[in-house]
C-alpha cells in the first residue's frame, strides 16, 4: 500500500494542535515544522506521537512547506493546518485516493468554524490543493497561499467531497491579531508585484468582500457569528490596500509569521 505524509506547520497553536493531530492519527506518518513556537506546541505535538522539527527563522510560507517536504517520506503528502481538523468522511476519501495512487492532485475546501460555531450555511467556496503525490511534487512559491510546483504541469485536479473544519476565529482577540498578520503578508505579495494600495482601493476591496460573503456565500443565514467572520475577512481585505499605501518600511522586512 502506498504511504501517507500528513504535514502540518505551527506556531503558538497549543488550543489547536491535540484536535487537529487526533484527526491526523490514520496517517503513515505526521511531520510538523514548528516556527519558533513559545507555548506548549511542540511538547503537545511530540506527545501525539508526531515527529517535530523546529525551523524558528521564518522566511515565508513556501520555504517552510519545502522543509516540511523535505522530512516527509510517504508517496502521498497531505498539507494541513494546526487549526484544522480532518473530518471522518474525509479521512476515509483520502485513504481511498492513496489507494488508488492515481497521479493527480485532490482539492479540499473548508466549512469554516467561527467563535465556536460551525458556518455549515455558507458556500464553501473553491477548495485548495491540499493532497499529493510526492512523486509529482516538486516544492512551493510564494509569501502567503502559496502555490505548488508540479513536475507535470497541468496535472489533473480533483476534489475531495467531505469538508476540513477551519477553526479560523475562536476569539475576537485572535481573530484581530490574524487580521493583521494576513493583511501584512497581503501587503507584501501585492509589493512585490509591483501594485498600488490606498485608503479607497481598500474601501472598494472591503465592500466587494463583505457582500460577496454575506449576501452571495450566505453569511447571513449563520447569525451574528457569520457576520462577524464576513465582517473581519473584509476588514483584512482594507488593511492590505491601507498598509501597501503607507507601510512602506514594513513592506521592506521579511514576511511576519
Amino acid at each position: 500500500m502506498p504511504r501517507l505524509s500528513i504535514a502540518v506547520l505551527t506556531l503558538n497553536e497549543a488550543e489547536n494542535i491535540e484536535a487537529c493531530l487526533r484527526s491526523a492519527a490514520f496517517a503513515d506518518q505526521i511531520v510538523v515544522i514548528d516556527s519558533g513556537s513559545a507555548d506548549a506546541t511542540v511538547a503537545l505535538a511530540q506527545a501525539a506521537g508526531a515527529e517535530v522539527y523546529a525551523y524558528p527563522d521564518w522566511q515565508g510560507f513556501a520555504v517552510q512547506r519545502n522543509r516540511q517536504l523535505a522530512h516527509c517520506n510517504g508517496d502521498w503528502v497531505f498539507f494541513l493546518d494546526a487549526d484544522e481538523v480532518i473530518t471522518p468522511g474525509l479521512a476515509d476519501e483520502i485513504r481511498a485516493a492513496v489507494a488508488a495512487d492515481v497521479d493527480r492532485v485532490y482539492d479540499v475546501r473548508w466549512t469554516q468554524v467561527a467563535f465556536g460555531r460551525p458556518l455549515t450555511h455558507m458556500r464553501r467556496g473553491d477548495g485548495l490543493p491540499r493532497l499529493f503525490p510526492r512523486r509529482q511534487l516538486l516544492g512551493f512559491e510564494g509569501v502567503v497561499h502559496e502555490g505548488p510546483t508540479l513536475q507535470t504541469p497541468g496535472l489533473e485536479h480533483r476534489s475531495l467531497p467531505s469538508p476540513l473544519l477551519h477553526h479560523s476565529r475562536r476569539t475576537v482577540h485572535q481573530s484581530l491579531l490574524k487580521l493583521a498578520q494576513y493583511a501584512q503578508l497581503g501587503a507584501l505579495k501585492r509589493h512585490t508585484q509591483g501594485k498600488r494600495g490606498g485608503v479607497v482601493r481598500g474601501i472598494g476591496s472591503a465592500l466587494a468582500s463583505f457582500v460577496r460573503l454575506y449576501v452571495f456565500h450566505r453569511g447571513f443565514l449563520c447569525g451574528r457569528e457569520g457576520f462577524l467572520h464576513c465582517f473581519l475577512v473584509a476588514l483584512e481585505s482594507f488593511f492590505r490596500y491601507a498598509a501597501l499605501a503607507v507601510d512602506q518600511d514594513a513592506l521592506e522586512r521579511p514576511a511576519l509569521r
